[in-house]
């Protein structure tokens, strides 16, 4: 069961934009991320929840979408996010926050899944508009912002072919994802 879901947590970028998440459903899915491990037990990561359809849409305005996807300028209107959730080191708490962001993204993502909705990571955002527009204070640093909703595209996982690393769509809008085999990424059993 485990391995279905973090084979379907895939990154996905086309939504179907009316299928709202709740409130509950986002707090949910962040107490996974906080349930999660975290380097000393600092604890330093936390969260904006952006719900509001005027609010994704400026959150949306700052984003860049799919850097293989050279065409592609991002989901079109109805096929956008439904939901945000930025995830925003406090460094009043600590500095460093090791790899939290990751076991704690994963976590949520896979609470996502389970759902039936799905994200993707954001790490192409324009720093300086974004922290105008959700008023982030001295002291606290954006990490990523997550897009949420019920995923419109499929996307499936393939063997990568001649060390190409780059997913791709085809004609059917299909978002093909290339991984390395097990044998690759093993370097030796001892």
């Amino acid at each position: 069961m485990l391995k279905d879901l973090v084979a379907k947590n895939r990154s996905y970028r086309r939504f179907y934009e009316n299928e709202k998440i709740t409130s509950e459903q986002v707090k949910s899915w962040i107490d996974l991320a906080r349930l999660g491990a975290s380097g000393r037990n600092a604890q330093t990561i936390k969260y904006k929840i952006v719900l509001s359809d005027e609010m994704c849409e400026e959150v949306f305005k700052n984003l860049a979408w799919a850097g293989y996807l050279k065409d592609w300028e991002g989901p079109v209107k109805g096929e956008r996010p439904s939901a945000y959730i930025i995830m925003i080191n406090d460094e009043k708490l600590g500095k460093n926050y090791f790899s939290d962001d990751g076991i704690a993204v994963q976590n949520l993502l896979l609470g996502a899944v389970e759902s039936g909705f799905g994200g993707c990571i954001i790490h192409a955002f324009k720093r300086k508009e974004l922290n105008e527009l959700l008023k982030i204070e001295e002291g606290l640093s954006i990490i990523q912002v997550v897009a949420l909703g019920k995923p419109k595209e499929e996307v499936v996982i393939e063997e990568m072919k001649d060390g190409d690393i780059k997913y791709w769509r085809d004609e059917q809008g299909v978002h093909h994802v290339p991984k390395r085999s097990i044998e690759e990424v093993i370097l030796e059993e001892l």
